[in-house]
């Protein structure tokens, strides 16, 4: 079994930016009304940095709520996607270990599915460091829930193929709060809310957003399409229609650091 550390698996998606945006799932307007009542303010007119902003799927709809927001995002391919896709919104090179951003600069920090590529011990500080007074740090995931076999069976032959424990959760706040890395937690305290959704997609988009998946990309595309082609004959079976019906639960957290 080949090990990949956490920058390696980071990088990967650069090269599959297009296929990111392409078929990655959003999140839905309920998770924003969350993201609004834990921290007590509108999103319409308030002063966000989308940290780890990739392709701008969660940037899109931040900025769709009126909000004033800012991408920061340290991949290539992932901030030139954003650029083709959402070209009106600012975007700045950078991680959320080192934010290029001014002290006290904005109302909101928002990381859609991208928090677990930090040092907590850098990122809490820097976050606390860019938030105005009664500012809010917000964390949120896309995550497979554990109560619908399909998904549930999907994992194990994922982590079978690839000789690698393999859970959409492990990014996840619930992964992450009972950890300390050096002293600092990995989330500070916080509030905790989660939304479950759905979307309906054509079987060949399915596939392509687990492809894109970083586990998927480190191995590289022989191990990959070999796994997407069994699977694809799987799905057949349980949706013969040729339509899958990915369901998630938004892991969100609201904090002040």
């Amino acid at each position: 079994m080949t090990a990949f550390s956490s920058a390696d698996r980071a990088r990967s998606f650069d090269a599959a930016a297009a296929r990111y945006a392409a078929n990655r799932p959003g999140y839905p307007p309920a998770l924003f009304d969350a993201i609004e009542d834990l921290a007590g303010r509108p999103l319409r007119g308030a002063r966000v940095a989308d940290i780890g902003a990739g392709t701008g799927i969660a940037t899109a709809l931040l900025h769709a709520r009126g909000a004033e927001v800012t991408a920061v995002e340290p991949g290539d391919g992932m901030a030139a996607q954003l650029r083709l896709t959402l070209p009106e919104v600012p975007l700045v090179r950078g991680n959320g270990n080192a934010l290029p951003l001014a002290t006290s600069c904005v109302d909101l920090l928002t990381y859609a599915q991208a928090w677990h590529w930090t040092d907590p011990a850098r990122s809490l500080p820097e976050a606390a460091r860019v938030l105005r007074p009664g500012g809010a740090l917000a964390l949120w995931w896309n995550t497979d829930p554990h109560d619908v076999p399909w998904i549930t069976d999907q994992a194990r032959r994922i982590g079978r193929h690839f000789g690698s424990e393999y859970d959409n959760r492990q990014g996840s706040p619930g992964y992450l709060t009972p950890h300390v890395f050096d002293g600092v937690p990995a989330v500070p305290e916080h509030a905790r809310r989660t939304v479950r959704w759905s979307r309906t997609v054509p079987l060949d988009t399915h596939l392509a957003n687990l492809g894109s998946h970083s586990l998927f990309l480190v191995h590289g595309k022989s191990a990959a399409d070999a796994f997407l082609a069994r699977e694809r004959e799987r799905l057949l079976e349980i949706f013969p229609a040729g339509l899958v019906e990915e369901v998630y639960d938004v892991l969100l957290i609201v904090a002040t650091p």
